[in-house]
């Protein structure tokens, strides 16, 4: 016959109780140069027409008001939003939480995981960075991609995961 029973929510394991591994520290300093490149285009989008088109130096300091506000927004935002991002790999799952204002605990079991990988763009490299993506059962919604790991820390995870999916795979 079939049992269902009810367990006591005080016996589960709160996430308070993990110890989290942060991310790498040239992580800040790699988001930080990705803002860097993407202000500098802005500011060259700022500076044509201000030369150009001659605009009054009220809506020219205006502008660049504006661009030093969101300068300083941006290459503060690292600071607060990486110690917020973690991970835990416990014996059967892999779990990440992230998010300042709006945060988010994901846990993924290792037995649903089907694909695994690495990858980092050039900016990645230049910090040593590296991005695991893990790709499970039933589509893209349980999917999860931890950016900011070390290179070698993202390559030993991709390993152990391999070796766990793989360990099931063979026990199921």
């Amino acid at each position: 016959m079939f049992q269902n029973p009810e367990i006591d929510l005080d016996t589960l394991p709160g996430v308070d109780q993990l110890e989290w591994q942060g991310l790498h520290p040239a992580f800040k300093a790699r988001l930080r140069a990705n803002f860097a490149i993407v202000l500098a285009i802005v500011a060259v989008a700022i500076s044509i027409p201000t030369i150009l088109a001659g605009l009054p130096v009220l809506v020219a300091v205006s502008l660049w008001s504006a661009l030093a506000l969101v300068v300083a927004a941006l290459m503060g935002w690292p600071a607060i939003a990486v110690p917020r991002r973690g991970y835990v790999v416990r014996d059967k799952d892999i779990v990440f939480r992230s998010g300042v204002l709006w945060r988010s605990v994901t846990a993924i079991p290792f037995n649903r995981i089907q694909h695994v990988e690495t990858s980092s763009d050039p900016l990645d490299r230049k910090f040593d960075l590296a991005t695991l993506q893990l790709f499970t059962a039933g589509g893209s919604g349980g999917d999860l991609k931890i950016d900011g790991l070390g290179k070698d820390v993202a390559e030993q995870l991709r390993a152990y995961i391999l070796k766990k999916v793989g360990a099931s795979i063979e026990s199921a």
